[in-house]
C-alpha cells in the first residue's frame, strides 16, 4: 500500500521516516519529496508497505502523531490516473466568457463556473446536476444549468 505522509518537519531524513513505519512492518521504500531547484524538503513524502494490514495499522497509529513538534498527517495515497486526466470541476469565468461546469460524479453533478463580464457560467450533469449552476450570472447574461440529473436548475439568472 502506498501511504502519504504530510506536515513533516523539513529537517527529517528519509531513513528517519522509514524508521517510524518499520515499527509496524516491512517498508519497501520511503521517499521525501524535495524541491527540484533548492533540494529542500517540501514537508511531505510517501511510504510503500507491501502488507496492507500492517500499512493500515501504521496509518491508524501514526496519523496525528507528533514528530519534532509537528503533528503529521498519514493516510492512504490515491494514485493519479496515468492517462493525464484530472478530476472534474468547473472553470473560472473570464472577461468575456464564463467558465463551464465540469463533469458530474456518481452522485454529485459539478457546479457551474463563475460567469464572466458578458456571459454567465453553465453547470454539468450527474445525479444532482449542478444545483448551484449559473449561481453567479454575468453582467449581461445570466447563467444556465444543464442539469442532466434529478436536480438540475439555476438559482438565479441575472440581475
Amino acid at each position: 500500500m502506498n501511504i502519504f505522509v504530510g506536515s513533516l518537519p523539513f529537517s527529517l531524513e528519509e531513513a528517519e521516516l522509514k524508521g517510524f513505519f518499520e515499527e509496524y512492518g516491512e517498508v519497501a521504500s520511503a521517499r521525501i519529496i524535495t524541491d527540484k531547484f533548492s533540494g529542500r524538503s517540501k514537508g511531505f513524502g510517501f511510504i510503500e508497505m507491501p502488507n496492507d494490514e500492517e500499512a493500515k495499522k501504521a496509518i491508524e497509529e501514526l496519523n496525528g502523531a507528533e514528530v519534532d513538534g509537528r503533528t503529521i498527517v498519514v493516510n492512504e495515497s490515491i494514485e493519479k490516473p496515468k492517462d493525464g486526466t484530472r478530476r472534474p470541476g468547473g472553470g473560472g469565468g473570464g472577461f468575456n466568457r464564463g467558465g463551464s461546469g465540469g463533469g458530474g460524479g456518481f452522485n454529485r453533478g459539478a457546479g457551474g463556473g463563475g460567469g464572466g463580464y458578458n456571459r454567465g457560467g453553465g453547470a454539468g450533469g450527474g445525479d444532482r446536476g449542478g444545483d448551484r449552476g449559473g449561481d453567479r450570472g454575468g453582467f449581461n447574461r445570466g447563467g444556465s444549468s444543464a442539469g442532466g440529473g434529478d436536480r438540475g436548475g439555476s438559482r438565479r439568472a441575472s440581475y
